[in-house]
């Protein structure tokens, strides 16, 4: 029997990650989560993540930077991290973004790797 089950999570009460990211909902093999009001400043040291991160830009501006690739992230916009590519972002102004990624990034510590 296939599962039937439907989560809803209401983001005014969703944990948040410790690089203040918001946990939003998560199934078996993909999961979603909101960065809001992120501010400007320096790119954090660059990540290597063993999930794939798809992501839509919903307000501000940010760079970016992947295997000596820079890309400028505006509203409306959606990019796609592959599974293991290097990265970072810089925050050029107050951002906001709806990520996506496969497997879910908080299970089993994947997001401190």
């Amino acid at each position: 029997m296939p599962d039937t089950t439907i989560t809803k999570v209401d983001s005014q009460y969703s944990p948040h990650g410790k690089d203040g990211e918001k946990y939003l909902a998560s199934g078996v093999h993909v999961a979603m989560r909101l960065w809001e009001n992120e501010q400007p400043g320096e790119a954090k040291e660059p990540v290597a993540r063993p999930y794939e991160t798809v992501g839509y830009v919903l307000s501000g501006r940010a760079e970016l930077h992947s295997e000596g690739q820079v890309v400028v992230l505006e509203p409306g916009n959606s990019w796609v991290v592959p599974k293991g590519a290097t990265h970072t972002y810089k925050i050029l102004e107050a951002f906001s973004a709806v990520e996506a990624t496969t497997p879910p990034a908080q299970a089993h510590g994947r997001d401190d790797k």
